[in-house]
């Protein structure tokens, strides 16, 4: 305090605070599971899933991320997540092989893979830790890696209580 004047430090500070939830991608989340079109929840009938494909209305993926997966012990061939992808393509944003935890993981490595690391570089970071929106633990690994190599150190948390990660002497 100076003269009874309340000095916010950390609002003069030169610590440059990242969200994480800035890089999440706005839209649905959708997942297919080809469990469902497994015959005695065991087989996948080829003539059987060709015409589920076609008479899909794939349309409804719309501007969707989505995830293919099947969560049935059963032995899938490949050529049916393919059939799915090339019918799902003309529509969704992304496609990917795996649960909604790998799409959200895959989104947010596509994310941080735009970033201009330069604009980090010798500079303060904190990596904010709480917020509303699902940030996958993988996507704090990546950004790490991404800003390790740049950065002059790397923080966790909030700017009034960190928790420090690295730093370059």
């Amino acid at each position: 305090m100076t003269n009874g004047e309340i000095i916010n430090r950390v609002a003069e500070s030169d610590l440059l605070e990242i969200n994480l939830e800035d890089f999440y991608l706005k839209g649905e989340r959708v997942l297919i599971d080809v469990k469902e079109n497994l015959f005695q929840g065991l087989i996948l009938k080829e003539k059987d899933f060709r015409e589920f494909v076609k008479n899909e209305n794939w349309s409804k993926y719309k501007d969707k991320f989505v995830a293919i997966t099947c969560s049935a012990d059963a032995v899938v061939p490949i050529w049916a997540y393919m059939l799915l992808s090339t019918s799902l393509q003309p529509f969704a944003k992304k496609i990917v092989f795996g649960d909604l935890k790998t799409l959200e993981t895959i989104l947010f490595y596509d994310a941080l893979s735009k970033i201009d690391v330069e604009k980090f570089r010798d500079k303060k970071l904190i990596v904010k830790g709480c917020g509303k929106l699902p940030v996958p633990d993988s996507a704090y690994v990546e950004l790490t890696r991404i800003l390790t190599p740049v950065a002059k150190s790397l923080m966790f948390g909030e700017a009034c209580s960190t928790v420090p990660v690295m730093k370059k002497m």
